[in-house]
């Protein structure tokens, strides 16, 4: 039986044992076929027995056995929670950014493409999990999860920020509504466009805007540099399903929590 083995920020991960996270691939789970096998995400039409050994194996890693992992239901929207205790996933609250200073609970987000941004405070015992897709990006949800951070007593300046595996700039083809709306809402943002082969397209740089955005809020970032489309054996991908025509995908899962 293989275990998951996440991808680790180093400075994340010198924060540890304090803080311990993980940009969970999608390897090390049970499940099958377009699924394998550390597929976490009960939205897909997965086995729900074998998404939810997953979860136990990743809550497991985390440090938080028997405890359900803390991720919402998430929307592209700006909205933030602050995590006291954990839930069951058919009672998951709304949002794309889950907050805690409780220690032993593990928070985390889903993606297949989309953003997945771990924030740790360590002097004040804060972290956040953030869904940052481009709708969330650019409507604020980066800097509303940093906000709510404050609120329990964070300060920016010593916040650690790292962003997980994400759709490249090389795979992420939009139309021209798109970057109309982009450029519409600043129009410095047409440096994270390019054109591409396809006319009237543009080839868009995901983790570069995200990373603009957390650090034009102040947080010192860093990407991962894994873009989710390139590789499959490692990550799924939502747009490498569209393209070729699949019925359903997996989603991974990145993860942090507080120990004692």
């Amino acid at each position: 039986m293989t275990n998951p083995a996440p991808i680790l920020c180093e400075r994340l991960d010198a924060l540890s044992p304090g803080v311990v996270h993980g940009f969970f691939t999608r390897q090390g789970g049970v499940s099958e076929g377009i699924f394998s096998s550390l597929n976490t995400g009960f939205g897909s039409s997965d086995l729900h027995d074998d998404v939810a050994e997953n979860r136990r194996r990743v809550a497991d890693h985390m440090g938080a056995p028997g405890k359900p992992l803390a991720t919402p239901h998430q929307t592209h929207s700006t909205d933030v929670i602050i995590v006291d205790e954990s839930w069951d996933y058919e009672n998951r609250p709304r949002a794309d950014a889950v907050i805690t200073k409780r220690p032993g609970i593990a928070i985390g987000v889903l993606t297949a493409d989309c953003g997945p941004v771990l924030i740790a405070e360590p002097q004040a015992r804060v972290v956040a999990a953030i869904h940052a897709g481009w709708r969330g990006a650019l409507t604020g949800i980066l800097e509303n999860a940093i906000a709510a951070m404050e609120r329990l007593g964070a300060l920016r300046q010593r916040m650690t920020a790292t962003l997980g595996p994400t759709i490249g700039k090389d795979n992420y083809e939009v139309g021209p509504e798109f970057v109309e709306r982009f450029i519409e809402a600043d129009r410095e943002n047409a440096r994270f466009l390019r054109p591409s082969p396809k006319e009237g397209h543009s080839l868009f740089d995901l983790p570069a805007y995200i990373l603009s955005r957390l650090h034009a809020a102040g947080v010192d970032a860093s990407w991962t540099g894994h873009c989710t489309y390139d590789d499959e054996a490692r990550f799924f991908s939502y747009r490498r399903k569209t393209h070729r025509g699949e019925a359903d995908y997996g989603r991974q899962i990145s993860a942090i929590v507080i120990r004692d």
